[in-house]
């Protein structure tokens, strides 16, 4: 990835130095390198110094953030990751039109780079259930989400494939449900939304050196983050069951809290402790996950449909999952959704 990304990072330079056929403005290429390492006095720097190019602001982000990866996880063959990379936008040229990286040839050798990163890796648990690593773009700024292809590999030999849809059913699974799902066709039959005593104590206020403390009122008050992310995967049309990791601290009073909440809500709730029981620990969870995949009650549907304009889907998104009251679009925000729209990206998901 990190290859990849700081090709096109010196095939944008190096086209501007020889001549700039595409006519880039180098104040607006926004195609950054990457490294894998967090070196903060790399995130904003000057190139081209000692006439080795035009010399102009660019800086370094940490190699997961790189659209690369996010492009790399959402391609379905090698072909397809070609055409993805190749769509990627490095700037603007001075007639303010978008270039990409096609325009400079660079989607073929950045291919190249990557094909055998491209094979999802197989690893197994200490219990030897098969497991695919693949994959990991931020979430904060891309889907959140491993690979399409190791979950297509992994659907074409099980029986049942359990994925990680990103932290939390506010960041995460929204991206995986409208974005992922919707990119690779992919309908799921259950959501497990996982949560801890402690994370709900928290929430209900106790800081975190009194976590080990009884506090039931604070499991209470902190039910409604739960409550509020079993919510939103269910706006997808796709039943949920609440996993709640049980640790030795957690007491009978703070789990019957929990259960009483998920009855409120129709939701099935299990109390797991494979963390030292290993699969035996989860498994009636398992079994129930089991049963609501083979019921048939999913009718998957992303939040929002492909044909509305950007800053509908971006409201949705605010309003559905984040309860916002509306959104506010400063002017520059507007022209730029309305420059992504102008050029074809409107049908995009957000």
């Amino acid at each position: 990835i990190t290859s990849a990304n700081n090709l096109l990072a010196a095939l944008i330079d190096n086209h501007i130095y020889w001549g700039n056929e595409l006519g880039l403005d180098p104040s607006k290429v926004s195609w950054r390198r990457v490294m894998d390492m967090n070196d903060r006095a790399l995130r904003q720097i000057v190139v081209g110094l000692g006439n080795n190019g035009q010399t102009r602001e660019d800086g370094f982000d940490i190699s997961v953030a790189s659209e690369v990866m996010a492009a790399f996880c959402l391609a379905t063959s090698l072909k397809n990751l070609e055409e993805r990379l190749g769509n990627i936008i490095i700037g603007q040229k001075f007639d303010k039109t978008f270039a990409t990286a096609k325009e400079v040839l660079a989607a073929p050798a950045m291919t190249a780079l990557l094909r055998d990163a491209f094979q999802p890796n197989l690893v197994q648990t200490l219990e030897h259930t098969p497991t695919i690593i693949h994959g990991g773009p931020f979430a904060n700024i891309a889907h959140g989400c491993n690979s399409v292809i190791a979950t297509d590999t992994a659907m074409k030999i099980a029986d049942y494939v359990v994925t990680e849809a990103g932290f939390g059913a506010d960041l995460g699974a929204e991206k995986f449900l409208n974005i992922k799902c919707r990119q690779a066709d992919l309908h799921p039959d259950a959501i497990v939304v996982v949560a801890t005593v402690r994370a709900l104590k928290m929430h209900g206020g106790v800081p975190k050196t009194g976590l080990d403390k009884e506090s039931v009122q604070a499991v209470r008050d902190g039910l409604a983050n739960l409550v509020c992310h079993v919510e939103n995967v269910q706006k997808f049309g796709v039943p949920a069951i609440v996993a709640i990791n049980h640790f030795t601290s957690d007491t009978e009073a703070e789990t019957a809290v929990i259960k009483e909440a998920c009855e409120k809500l129709g939701v099935p709730c299990h109390f797991c402790d494979h963390w030292a029981n290993g699969g035996a620990g989860a498994e009636s969870l398992a079994r129930e996950v089991v049963q609501m995949a083979d019921s048939g009650r999913a009718k998957f549907a992303p939040l929002y449909p492909d044909e509305l304009p950007l800053e509908t889907k971006l409201r949705t998104v605010a309003k559905e999952i984040y309860r916002a009251k509306d959104i506010d679009l400063q002017p520059m925000a507007q022209k730029k959704l309305a420059l992504f729209e102008a050029e074809g990206y409107g049908n995009l998901p957000v």
